[in-house]
């Protein structure tokens, strides 16, 4: 029971720092929307910087679970491994999009080099495994002699750069202001295909 009203807070967290932002949002508004007291806030977290905290780990430790697994599956060759975490990524993505969007505004917009830190310093081992699955590939020859680190890097922001402006992702997709491009499987599908692409040639493909 308390790990599902843990969970329950930091769900509505979530879609709280979304709208408001984190300076924006405070205890009081947090305790009302997930219909508890503060003091239940309190006492699982603490204060509104460690319950922040919290959300990140938690997200970072499910996607951690999945490389972990994708790195030492060894029925996958190199390539397979990269199309299981263009898979995982993007169904990950569009669906916590709100988590990542409080990321991104916090990254790019805040001023708490801490709260920075802090982000930067849980979600980094992340970007390490697909790193290392990466130079993994490279070593067995299976992929070119690449850029790693730019390519974790158009990895995630293709991904995260349709998800940080609805109205924007809506004008380059020439739709309508009542279409959820996160919510269309043929949309989903059609981000998976073009990263796959795009990363099979970068990866695999001999340049002449």
């Amino acid at each position: 029971m308390g790990t599902d009203k843990k969970e329950h807070i930091i769900n509505t967290a979530i879609e709280l720092f979304a709208v408001k932002g984190f300076e924006g949002t405070s205890i009081r508004d947090l305790a009302a929307a997930a219909g508890v007291n503060i003091a239940m806030i309190n006492y699982y977290f603490g204060s509104k910087e460690k319950l922040f905290e919290s959300m990140v780990e938690e997200k970072a430790a499910y996607t951690r679970i999945e490389l972990t697994e994708i790195m030492s599956n060894t029925s996958l060759n190199a390539a397979g491994k990269i199309d299981r975490i263009v898979e995982g990524f993007v169904e990950r993505l569009f669906r916590n999009r709100h988590f990542h969007r409080v990321i991104h505004q916090e990254l790019m917009l805040g001023d708490r080099q801490a709260m920075q830190d802090m982000i930067v310093n849980i979600l980094y081992p992340n970007s390490q495994l697909i790193k290392q699955i990466l130079l993994d590939g490279i070593a067995s020859g299976e992929f070119n002699k690449v850029d790693v680190e730019l390519t974790v890097a158009t990895l995630i922001g293709t991904i995260n750069y349709l998800l940080q402006s609805k109205k924007f992702c809506l004008k380059i997709l020439d739709e309508t202001e009542t279409y959820v491009p996160y919510e269309d499987e043929e949309f989903k599908t059609r981000v998976k295909t073009h990263l796959k692409a795009v990363l099979h040639i970068h990866l695999v493909h001999q340049p002449k």
